[in-house]
């Protein structure tokens, strides 16, 4: 389930730190939670999909990885964005 360019780039619009920033472990974070909500509605619906489920779990493996880089540089930034897109902190 990938995201349309527009999707995309109105998400990375809203996180980014400077202008121009696309790789920002906020733009990351904030893609990869909107590639797993839409997965996860997904699955909701075909619930023998194996292969989306793999998927999905490596998603929101990346998505713990890198909220951990996160908080080991500046805890304020990691709380911040788990707060914007719906973590628990």
């Amino acid at each position: 389930m990938s995201l349309d360019p527009t999707q995309k780039q109105d998400i990375i619009k809203q996180y980014q730190t400077v202008d121009g920033d696309t790789g920002s472990p906020e733009v990351q974070i904030a893609l990869l939670s909107t590639r797993v909500s839409r997965l996860t509605e997904h699955l909701k619906l075909h619930a023998h999909d194996v292969h989306s489920r793999r998927g999905l779990l490596s998603m929101i493996a990346k998505r713990r990885r890198l909220i951990f880089f996160l908080s080991k540089l500046d805890k304020a930034r990691a709380s911040s964005i788990s707060k914007k897109v719906g973590l628990k902190d």
